[in-house]
């Protein structure tokens, strides 16, 4: 793939992540349009225009199943064939200054195998730029052969065999559509936490119940200054917390036999 800015010295594979994102992957395939190759791996349930769409941009596109989030980016790693990939989903943009400093570190790049980029989160109106959501750094330009996603889902990282540097420009994310749509996640990715702390054995103690969530507000709207992005601010750190209650409340609920352990 080419654009109007020439190619940088390193061979660069993006891949992006998609379900249902007609309305947003455009902007996020825009901003790739100076990599050497671009893939996009689509939930095979994807019912909207988001295949359409990558395709008429002219990046390689793959159906696939969605077992994980780990599992798709892994397995869109291995579509990849640059030395070097950037792993993005479809709700993420990189910004001008961002591209900038990246093309510049890709000129040569040494003996770096990763770079971590600060994301920043457009939700209830505005840019958050405190609390949790920021700089929320993500690992995600290395070398293909030094990284894959490891931990747990719905949220695996990146591990890189090598050395690791940070680099500034914003990734810009458009996670939530509303307060509806972050509560619908909430309820999906806790209850995945929570079965895969059910399968590691994790005991339900009424300790973590009580003391995490209020914990995880106060670190988000004091300590972290979320109180600085007004009342988004503490909009967020309050379902922060609540994403922490309910994660432990659903651990209680598998310990005691209740509920199915697969997130349903």
């Amino acid at each position: 793939m080419t654009g109007s800015v020439p190619r940088t010295p390193a061979a660069v594979s993006a891949c992006v992540i998609s379900r249902d994102d007609e309305d947003r992957i455009l902007d996020c395939l825009q901003s790739l349009s100076w990599v050497d190759e671009c893939i996009v791996v689509v939930d095979d349930r994807s019912r909207d225009a988001t295949e359409a769409i990558a395709r008429e941009f002219g990046a390689r596109v793959r159906l696939h199943r969605y077992d994980g989030n780990i599992e798709q980016k892994n397995f869109a790693l291995d579509l990849a064939k640059c030395e070097w990939v950037l792993v993005l989903d479809a709700d993420e943009v990189l910004s001008n200054q961002l591209i900038r400093n990246l093309r510049e570190r890709l000129t040569a790049p040494g003996a770096v195998d990763g770079y971590e980029l600060p994301r920043l989160t457009f939700h209830l109106g505005r840019w958050i730029r405190h609390g949790d959501f920021y700089p929320d750094r993500q690992l995600r330009l290395f070398r293909r052969a030094s990284g894959r996603f490891r931990g747990s889902n719905p949220h695996g990282r990146v591990r890189v065999a090598g050395r690791v540097e940070r680099i500034e420009g914003d990734l810009l994310h458009y996670s939530y559509r509303n307060l509806a749509d972050q509560l619908e996640r909430i309820r999906s990715f806790s209850a995945i936490e929570a079965d895969a702390m059910f399968r590691a054995g994790r005991p339900a103690r009424l300790r973590d119940l009580i003391l995490r969530p209020p914990a995880r507000f106060l670190r988000a709207y004091l300590l972290k200054a979320g109180f600085r992005d007004g009342w988004p601010g503490f909009v967020i750190a309050g379902m922060t917390a609540f994403h922490v209650f309910l994660k432990y409340a659903l651990l209680f609920e598998r310990s005691r036999g209740g509920g199915d352990v697969d997130g349903t």
